[in-house]
């Protein structure tokens, strides 16, 4: 390419440090913004090609002469009646033919819907987005350095904080209201509050098959009908239909049938622990999560052909010296970032966890357990990046103030899978000779540094990049600070009302299992 030699002045504004601040702090329309769900990764893969071979063929193996026991009877009906075969052993096996048909003919390329039509999540290829998950069941309260039990509130705090972060794509539940002691209160109330909360895609867990109809019928009279549910379901159940090793779980296997019957996509969920509930060698734990999400794979679409499922491959380690879970572990990262590729190794639609630090406190080991975890998985390809905003204490607390400080990473995290634009104009020929061969020798005032602050650079919402001076002059925050600033204004000012107080009003009027009172949401 030739290099155009430019006028004197050219290409250069007056204004420089305060014309870049003004634009820094103008808030981004969102064709230009530099980050957004979606972004492509896949450029890290940590398993080669013949790895994934090796893996694929132990699945079908394992799925073919182990199978999967406590396989509730019409779990044994719909498989079967597929071709999968019961053994005398209790055991019901997937023949590997059997196997390759429901990956060659399961849902590609789903969407998650929002209630905001502005948040569907297209899961297809190596498509990116992040959000929270979990069954923390304290609250992290950072001011008086402490943990106590979570409650109905907290929830939908989480869900109305999650509502203004750009960064954090989807809301699964990440707490367990400790407040709500019948199952089905838990359930119901559950699933309210994220829905009050946000108008982002929601995922929820129900606890036994019954529970189910009324927490359809409340998601229909949020959606406006059935039908229309049907046809933009911004539910989708977590199911942990199977207790690793290769046993299915009675319970969660009534509620997937019935979240199937009722047109809600599903989230397949294996969790074996690696050295405990699965083998501590990281290829053999692949193993067994692949396996028995395939297997899972196979009971929905016996149920429904093409029923849009997850292929959730969730293993967990191990710290072999305790026993106790290591969910910010460098063995994490690298096991969420293979079953990354094993979904894409099937082209199926795949989550994984990442950001499940053991540290107890937003702090420096919290960052880079979640830093080196939460890259990886993204620049893996993982479609969908659970337990990515707030846990701490590996799952058994949440905080509302590292949502906050965990969109800010998540920010860079998607700078990183976005990658490098390489184009005739991105090589700035033209740019450096304006600058280099007629002043001023920098590029700070140049036009295309100015252009380029929008579209090609990340700032963070609340981390600091102040000079010490700076800083010093601003009484030394600290992103604690303001983080616990940022929560408190959000908790103040932002009350959801995407679901009417008429519409509010008549799910109140049918469901007397509401917990939430009205003035607490600012009704």
């Amino acid at each position: 390419m030739s290099v155009v030699m430019n006028q004197p002045g050219r290409g250069r504004r007056s204004g420089g440090r305060e014309a870049r601040v003004a634009l820094r702090a103008a808030p981004l329309a969102d064709n230009v913004r530099p980050i957004r769900a979606g972004l492509e990764g896949g450029r890290f893969k940590p398993l080669t090609e013949d790895q994934l071979e090796r893996i694929h063929e132990s699945v079908l193996t394992v799925l073919e002469t182990i199978g999967m026991a406590n396989a509730i009877p019409s779990c044994v009906e719909a498989c079967t009646g597929v071709g999968a075969t019961m053994g005398e052993d209790g055991r019901l096996r997937f023949p590997r033919d059997l196997v390759m048909r429901t990956i060659r003919n399961a849902a590609r390329n789903i969407t998650l819907h929002g209630q905001d039509p502005k948040h569907d999540l297209l899961l297809s290829g190596t498509r990116v987005h992040f959000g929270t998950a979990g069954a923390a069941v304290h609250l992290v309260d950072i001011e008086n350095r402490d943990y106590r039990e979570s409650r109905l509130q907290d929830l939908y705090d989480a869900a109305r904080i999650v509502e203004t972060l750009d960064n954090v794509h989807f809301f699964q539940r990440p707490m367990v209201a400790r407040d709500m002691v019948d199952p089905l209160d838990l359930d119901f109330n559950t699933i309210y509050a994220a829905l009050s909360g946000t108008t982002k895609h929601v995922g929820t867990s129900i606890t036994v098959r019954e529970n189910v109809a009324p927490c359809l019928e409340l998601a229909y009279m949020v959606a406006g009908g059935e039908d229309r549910f049907r046809a933009r379901p911004f539910v989708s159940n977590s199911n942990c239909f199977v207790v690793p090793p290769l046993k299915f779980a009675e319970d969660a296997c009534g509620v997937l049938e019935a979240c199937v019957e009722g047109g809600m996509p599903v989230l397949l969920l294996s969790a074996g622990q690696a050295g405990a509930t699965a083998p501590a060698a990281i290829a053999g734990t692949i193993v067994q999560a692949v396996s028995e999400v395939l297997a899972g794979l196979v009971y929905v679409n016996a149920l429904k052909p093409g029923h849009p499922a997850i292929f959730g491959t969730w293993p967990f380690v191990s710290d072999l010296r305790t026993g106790a879970m290591s969910g910010g572990s460098g063995e994490q990262a690298l096991l969420s970032a293979a079953c990354a590729q094993m979904a894409q190794y099937y082209d199926l639609p795949g989550g994984s966890a990442a950001g499940m630090a053991d540290s107890k406190l937003p702090d420096i080991q919290s960052g880079y357990e979640k830093g080196i975890s939460e890259v990886m998985a993204g620049l893996s390809g993982l479609n969908m990046v659970y337990e990515a905003a707030g846990m701490h204490g590996s799952l058994l607390g949440f905080s509302l103030e590292s949502l906050i400080i965990d969109n800010d990473m998540i920010g860079q995290c998607l700078r990183c899978v976005r990658g490098i634009e390489i184009s005739d104009e991105t090589m700035s020929l033209d740019t450096i000779a304006d600058v280099c061969m007629n002043g001023p020798g920098h590029y700070l005032g140049h036009e295309q540094t100015l252009k380029l602050m929008q579209t090609e650079y990340v700032y963070p919402a609340i981390g600091d990049r102040t000079s010490p001076k700076e800083w010093a002059e601003r009484n030394k925050p600290d992103i604690l600070q303001s983080a616990i600033a940022a929560k408190n204004r959000i908790l103040e000012q932002n009350f959801p009302r995407h679901i009417s107080p008429e519409l509010d009003a008549e799910i109140r009027a049918r469901f007397e299992r509401i917990a939430l009172p009205a003035a607490q949401m600012g009704l």
